[in-house]
């Protein structure tokens, strides 16, 4: 029987090879899911897993809400936290090494948005009908996308869309935004949407992705500053783990991917001739307090191809996942 099972009309993504990987080495350890969403992976791992402690960690009340009702059955055994995952490993990390927190044996990162936040949050995330051009994942976000679609300069609209959308016709995009927003405020997707179209050489107007998803992208991650929380979580994350704790991280765009690969090899520890077992201390020396990594992935897992038949939007998802060894002294 599959575990490729939908939650709350929600499917989690790679949830079999996740399961695989993120092995529990003791019955009640602790997991942390520092984007819980909807629930799915956290859901399937409480279940598989009846003594195992999770913390899930939300910045987006709403769907905590929803994820709340879908964990209730495990009761105590689960703790909400309302927060960016990003501030929260900080924090977190800072607790552990100061032995005021239990460092997690297992943390697991899905960095992609919801499917919830797409068709049922309102708040213009998707290039389906006409919504309000918010995009916060948070309240608290300190600007909607129509605020920087309608007031940052040019050149600043050009740098995001090319950087974060990796959008190869960002300059005509952006000139286009300016040359539009002095007619009218643009503060509705489907407007948005309709300038972008019209931004395009005309042999990508209407393809069989929409010539306005790269700019949606980069306005969703520039609104969020997902990147740089990306960053921030992952670092704070390897140094909050339990020694031989899994960490594994799944990103769905090359800029995730690239983030999350740095971080691991700027922590990975060489497996070189006979010098190096999973359970020996590593032979690399570094500071006392510090976590190394052994990758696990050497490449990136992606999906089965019977995943992306049943849900198309795991296509372009990718897990990778390390594991925590001590340091030794210098």
């Amino acid at each position: 029987m599959s575990d490729q099972k939908p939650t709350f009309g929600h499917v989690p993504v790679m949830l079999r090879e996740t399961l695989e990987y993120l092995v529990p080495p003791t019955p009640d350890c602790l997991m942390i899911d520092g984007t819980l969403g909807l629930a799915g992976h956290s859901s399937a791992f409480l279940s598989r897993h009846p003594g195992l402690r999770l913390v899930g960690v939300d910045a987006d009340a709403e769907v905590q809400a929803i994820a709340r009702a879908r964990l209730e059955p495990y009761g105590e055994r689960v703790r909400f936290v309302n927060s960016y995952f990003d501030e929260f490993f900080v924090d977190y990390a800072k607790e552990a090494e100061e032995g005021a927190a239990e460092r997690p044996a297992l943390v697991l990162f899905d960095f992609g948005v919801s499917m919830f936040h797409f068709r049922e949050s309102g708040r213009g995330f998707s290039l389906q009908g006409d919504e309000a051009l918010d995009m916060r994942l948070g309240s608290d976000a300190p600007r909607t996308a129509a605020e920087l679609v309608n007031e940052l300069d040019e050149r600043e609209l050009y740098r995001i869309i090319s950087e974060y959308g990796e959008e190869p016709f960002a300059y005509k995009v952006a000139q286009a935004i300016v040359r539009e927003r002095k007619a009218a405020r643009i503060d509705s997707t489907a407007r948005l949407a309709d300038i972008v179209r019209g931004a395009v050489p005309s042999k990508v107007r209407y393809g069989r992705i929409h010539p306005a998803t790269r700019t949606f992208q980069a306005l969703r991650i520039a609104v969020n500053d997902e990147l740089g929380r990306i960053g921030r979580a992952v670092d704070a994350a390897i140094a909050c783990l339990a020694d031989g704790g899994l960490l594994g991280c799944i990103s769905f765009h090359s800029l995730e991917d690239r983030i999350v690969k740095l971080a691991f090899r700027a922590k990975a520890v060489k497996r070189e001739r006979a010098y190096f077992k999973d359970d020996r201390e590593s032979p690399i020396p570094v500071g006392e307090a510090e976590r190394c990594l052994v990758v696990l992935t050497k490449k990136p897992v992606e999906p089965a191809d019977d995943e992306v038949a049943a849900n198309p939007a795991s296509r372009s998802a990718k897990l990778r996942v390390a594991k925590a060894v001590a340091g030794t002294r210098p």
